[in-house]
């Protein structure tokens, strides 16, 4: 993979036709060793949030050597990497086939479910295997998440309870699970969700092995700054140590992914034409946007090699390259309101959800990666956070 410094360094060498993802391992190292350091317990990487094979091996060299794999074909890739990771299977609904095979081939313990029939399907599978670590997925509220995780999977109430009981009959370790939703803007949701945890349990009568606080943890974006993630952790910890019904051997886990891998790449894209404040992209929703048009998400964006201060900023939408009204991204995006044609954007915080969701929909799926030194502007970790916070 070619490297230089800078996205900015990218365009003056190349002037690249095509969208360029600017690779960024240096971040996504720096995200795995602030939670080796300060979760205390282990972190699953959520591969879903990008399954490259260069990320999964930066995030192990940052200490991360738990992963959350959602499929078979994500168990295979990351076994394939790193053969001495702990994998866990967490996704709720699982083909029988894909249980055989993570546990006979690649060595997978760790299976979520939400219901009695997965207990089943995952027990019969694996042979009424004796060494699994089976985590229940409980439903748990997501109103401070910005892409609630409630309505597909989770289990409450009675159902939760039974399956608890059936579930410590014949699993190894018991584990509970949950996802607050993904970009949470308060560190109280884990509170919250926590409390449904422990009355699940007392209500239960079972001994917990293992509590999974999912995901959740936020990234920087234009109109969502969160809180420190200290106080994510804080919060976590506080409520593990002195408020829940465990034994003291109880491991705690969470499983990052848009944490862990959001400031890891940004998107060179070239503006290809301007209709007064649409401008016309080479990429969009059906490439690496998806989130900035079906979730209206507003990405950090700059145009490259203009001075910053230069021009006052314009609001823009986007339109992306295919012949698809739904390929638009409404924005707002700041940018000089001088921009135009042969102009390139930089495109920040797309290491999550972005290259991972790339279709090859009206034949534009070609994009180039490359790596850049240069760390991003906007960032959750270190001493520059307090900075990326005030000028976000």
């Amino acid at each position: 993979m070619e490297c230089y410094r800078s996205a900015a360094d990218v365009v003056r060498s190349k002037n690249p036709q095509n969208p360029v993802f600017c690779i960024r391992p240096a971040a996504a190292k720096r995200a795995a060793e602030w939670f080796r350091a300060r979760f205390p317990g282990n972190s699953f990487y959520a591969v879903k949030a990008n399954p490259a094979p260069w990320l999964i091996d930066t995030l192990s060299s940052g200490g991360i050597n738990h992963f959350d794999v959602a499929s078979i074909k994500e168990a295979r890739l990351v076994r394939g990497r790193r053969p001495d990771a702990t994998l866990g299977f967490m996704h709720p609904v699982k083909a029988p086939e894909a249980i055989a095979e993570a546990y006979s081939e690649h060595g997978v313990r760790i299976f979520s479910l939400d219901s009695e029939a997965e207990l089943e399907k995952i027990m019969k599978a694996t042979g009424n295997a004796r060494d699994l670590t089976l985590c229940i997925r409980l439903s748990v509220p997501g109103q401070h998440a910005k892409i609630p995780l409630g309505t597909k999977f989770g289990v409450r109430g009675n159902d939760a309870v039974a399956l608890m009981r059936r579930t410590r009959q014949v699993a190894q370790r018991l584990g509970a699970c949950f996802h607050v939703g993904s970009q949470t803007l308060a560190p109280s949701a884990f509170t919250t969700a926590l409390d449904v945890v422990q009355k699940t349990v007392i209500r239960s009568g079972v001994i917990l092995d293992v509590l999974d606080v999912g995901g959740g943890f936020p990234a920087i974006y234009p109109g969502m700054t969160p809180p420190p993630l200290e106080l994510y952790i804080e919060e976590i910890e506080r409520c593990f140590e002195r408020n829940m019904l465990v034994p003291e051997n109880c491991e705690l886990w969470c499983e990052p992914g848009r944490a862990l891998s959001a400031e890891a790449a940004s998107l060179i894209v070239r503006v290809e034409h301007r209709n007064g404040s649409a401008l016309h992209i080479n990429d969009g929703v059906f490439g690496a946007l998806f989130d900035a048009g079906t979730l209206n998400w507003r990405y950090p964006v700059s145009q490259i090699g203009h001075e910053e201060g230069a021009d006052s900023l314009k609001a823009f939408r986007f339109f992306g390259p295919t012949c698809d009204d739904h390929d638009m991204m409404k924005g707002p995006f700041m940018l000089p309101e001088t921009i135009g044609a042969g102009d390139y954007v930089e495109i920040g915080m797309l290491g999550a959800y972005g290259a991972t969701m790339r279709s090859d929909f009206n034949g534009f799926a070609t994009h180039e990666d490359i790596e850049v030194t240069e760390l991003p502007t906007l960032t959750m970790y270190g001493q520059d956070q307090a900075a990326a916070v005030s000028r976000n």
